[in-house]
């Protein structure tokens, strides 16, 4: 019987490639809105690698299943958009916040099954409303660096219409390629070296855990865990999701004092390892765990040298890659924001209100417009 290890190797690499290139940017971006020094963002990335590596590792030999995990994408975007003044160490704590309630929600099955029945309109709703302002960045970007962000924008959409999953890696690339010939890259930029992880201690505030922790663990669960065991299902397997959420929940709180913000089940790169693609018997393509530890701690040890490396690119360029990779998130969201007319009104005020950006007692928008969603919806149903 033939091991496949070329196919299953093949598929790790590019789950790999596309779930890292696809949002590094945007991983920086929410590092940065908290502070982060250089070192602090390098460890974010490093962690996460490593906890990615080990959480699939674990499930799937525990599982024996291609329990593939990645880090929150929609997560890393709320954070840019919720942390208005919030400092790393404050940061971290609900990062810590997030992570318990994942693992709660594992080990709680009458939670777990609340998490299930929240009006998916409300949770696409609320994901929208943060993605709107990154992707809102790229016609600026494009008008202030035209010669950097006008190819980007003409090559994603062409990449897009033949094979989408590879539209963002090409333009990271792309962008670092005309970064590089046009003399934009900033100073530093080939300042390479091995990630070493920066340790920081957690710090608890109330009013964070409330709106960055609590709509950091609701977006996660909505637009990544969810999805992820319906890849899955799709593909004949029959996850285990309680077991997932604990394992995926300890790995995040483990990883926050190093930067981590959340780490859960992957989606869209789950589906290139899931198929006859990476091994033609379903029992065995559990295997791709292996390639895909080794690659991913790789990785994870070169963050440094990708973070400086994309640091130094024009913060137009920059604006525009991430823009343009929450692109097809942000449609989504909103597919799945106006699908259901009977949640349609509540959906909206979700959407506008963490579209607004607007902060009271010290808690974010995506917060508040999950409360005003929610509010909206009870009283609609119940009235």
């Amino acid at each position: 019987m033939k091991s496949h290890w070329l196919s299953l190797t093949a598929a790790a690499a590019a789950a790999v490639i596309i779930g890292f290139a696809s949002t590094i940017l945007v991983l920086m971006q929410a590092a940065q809105s908290i502070g982060a020094t250089l070192a602090q963002q390098a460890s974010m990335a490093a962690i996460l690698c490593f906890m990615m590596a080990l959480t699939t590792l674990v499930l799937c030999l525990r599982y024996k299943m291609p329990m593939l995990t990645a880090w929150s994408t929609p997560g890393a975007a709320l954070i840019v958009g919720s942390a208005h003044g919030v400092s790393y160490q404050v940061a971290l704590g609900s990062f810590v916040f997030a992570g318990i309630l994942m693992v709660v929600t594992g080990l709680v099955r009458p939670l777990e099954r609340a998490i299930e029945r929240m009006p998916p309109a409300i949770a696409a709703a609320m994901l929208a409303g943060v993605l709107l302002s990154y992707v809102l960045k790229v016609p600026p970007a494009a008008i202030a660096a035209p010669w950097l962000v006008l190819p980007l924008v003409f090559a994603f959409f062409s990449i897009r219409m033949i094979y989408p999953m590879y539209a963002v890696p090409v333009i990271v690339v792309l962008g670092l390629v005309l970064a590089g010939f046009s003399g934009s890259m900033g100073a530093g930029c080939c300042a390479l070296g091995v990630t070493p992880l920066s340790f920081d201690v957690p710090q608890f505030e109330w009013p964070v855990m409330l709106g960055l922790g609590v709509p950091l663990y609701l977006v996660t669960m909505a637009s990544q865990n969810l999805p992820g065991f319906a890849v899955l299902r799709a593909s004949g397997y029959q996850p285990q999701v309680s077991g997932a959420l604990v394992v995926t929940g300890l790995g995040s709180i483990l990883s926050a004092p190093f930067g981590g913000h959340a780490v859960n089940m992957a989606a869209i790169t789950a589906s290139l390892v899931t198929g006859p693609d990476a091994h033609p018997d379903p029992t065995q393509r559990w295997k791709i765990a292996y390639p895909y530890f080794v690659i991913y701690v790789a990785v994870g040890l070169a963050a440094m040298s990708f973070v400086t490396i994309l640091g130094a690119l024009p913060k137009e360029l920059v604006a525009a890659i991430a823009g343009l990779a929450l692109f097809a998130p942000l449609m989504s969201g909103i597919t799945a924001m106006v699908k259901d007319s009977a949640d349609l009104e509540a959906a909206m005020v979700t959407f506008l209100v963490t579209a607004s950006g607007v902060v009271m007692f010290g808690v974010g928008a995506a917060f508040w417009g999950l409360v005003a969603g929610m509010v909206v919806w009870g009283v609609k149903k119940f009235s």
